[in-house]
C-alpha cells in the first residue's frame, strides 16, 4: 500500500432491512474496502437505534462502525460507494489518529478492570 492511513467510518443503514440483508450490506461495505486496497482493523455493529431526526423518511437506523487502514486515494471511491448504495442512509469517514486509538484501547481496558473490581466487591458482600 502506498502511504496508508488509519480511518474510521460509521454508516447508518436502513433499519427496515432484515438481519440477513443487514449482514449482506455490511459485507458489501467491508468487501469494497478490502478490494480497493484497505485493511480492516475493527468492525462493530452497534445495532438498530432511533435517529435524532428523520433521514429519508426513516426514523430508525442500523449503525455499523469500522476502523481500517487504506490509501488516501481510496476515500473518494468509498464516498461514492456510500452515496450510490441504496441501503445507506448516512455515512461519515474520518482519519483516525493512532494516539486516539491507543487512548481508547487503554480506556476500555481500565473500564473493564474497574467493572471486574466492582463485581468482585459486590460478590464479597
Amino acid at each position: 500500500m502506498t502511504d496508508s492511513r488509519l480511518y474510521e467510518s460509521t454508516a447508518i443503514l436502513n433499519a427496515a432491512l432484515e438481519d440477513a440483508d443487514v449482514e449482506i450490506a455490511t459485507k458489501r461495505i467491508t468487501d469494497f474496502i478490502t478490494d480497493n486496497g484497505g485493511t480492516l482493523v475493527e468492525v462493530n455493529k452497534w445495532g438498530r437505534r432511533r435517529l435524532a431526526y428523520p433521514i429519508k423518511k426513516k426514523f430508525n437506523g442500523y449503525y455499523v462502525y469500522m476502523v481500517f487502514e487504506a490509501p488516501a486515494s481510496m476515500l473518494p471511491l468509498l464516498e461514492r460507494f456510500y452515496v450510490l448504495d441504496e441501503n445507506t442512509l448516512r455515512h461519515l469517514t474520518l482519519q483516525l489518529d493512532p494516539k486516539l486509538r491507543e487512548f481508547r484501547k487503554v480506556r476500555a481496558e481500565a473500564q473493564a478492570l474497574r467493572a471486574a473490581a466492582m463485581a468482585e466487591a459486590s460478590n464479597k458482600m
